[in-house]
């Protein structure tokens, strides 16, 4: 599924990036003896400028616990939170920069994220959005596709998740849910049909509040899946990933 495989790569670059841009800059005043600017988002950059005490700069953009920002004469590079705290806003006043707290993880509503894993011996990789009712209990559905050797899935499915223990940052929970699970074999040698079963799932897992908006999620399931033969088949599948709240 290319539309899955896009979705999974583009929340996978966000994890690495993790960026969020300023509505509109915000220039604020050098108090210290200089403020350096790196090439890069990182201790590993060099400082190719140095902007010295009473001139301006502009905020561009935040990357985890870096800026972007722009001198008076137009040169842009990368300055370190805590060296621009030591710079000064409009009013003659430290500039304080505000970072997600765990209680807005706690208190979060939406929830989006992507994980990859193991389904009955077969990879498989899931989008999943999630909308909280209570501190304890949320809704979330999912899509995933399942790659195997001698066949391809497609899953959709809903779940209901159980939080016993909200405000701890690794926050354990609990799923009970149901979806359907189309199979669509590889073989050639054979006229193997497509199958569309029903299927239900228990499971268990542990998410991590890790930075800023970003969390850490890893995850097992038991399904039982109601085929048209004469058994159910019983598939375990271990999951581990990324997410976003908001």
């Amino acid at each position: 599924m290319p539309l899955l495989r896009s979705v999974f790569a583009a929340l996978c670059l966000l994890v690495v990036s993790t960026s969020t841009s300023a509505d509109e800059p915000v220039r604020v005043t050098v108090a210290d003896a200089y403020l350096e600017m790196h090439t890069g988002p990182g201790r590993g950059y060099p400082v190719d400028y140095v902007i010295e005490r009473d001139e301006s700069v502009e905020i561009l953009m935040r990357r985890t616990n870096w800026f972007k920002v722009r001198a008076d004469n137009g040169r842009e590079g990368w300055v370190r939170e805590r060296d621009m705290e030591l710079t000064l806003d409009a009013y003659g006043e430290p500039v304080r920069f505000r970072s997600v707290s765990r209680s807005e993880f706690i208190t979060s509503r939406w929830e989006i994220g992507a994980l990859t894993g193991d389904f009955g011996g077969a990879n498989i990789v899931n989008a999943y959005a999630g909308y909280s009712l209570s501190g304890n209990l949320s809704v979330e559905i999912g899509g995933s596709q399942v790659l195997g050797n001698f066949s391809n899935g497609y899953i959709a499915s809903a779940n209901l998740v159980h939080q016993t223990w909200p405000e701890w940052r690794v926050s354990p929970f609990f799923t009970l849910g149901t979806g359907v699970i189309r199979t669509e074999p590889k073989s050639t040698l054979v006229a193997a049909e497509d199958r569309t079963d029903q299927f239900a799932q228990v499971g268990a897992g542990v998410r991590t509040w890790l930075t800023r908006r970003l969390i850490f999620r890893a995850e097992y399931k038991s399904y039982v899946i109601f085929t048209s033969q004469d058994e159910n088949e019983e598939i375990e599948e271990w999951k581990i990933g990324f997410g976003f709240f908001f």
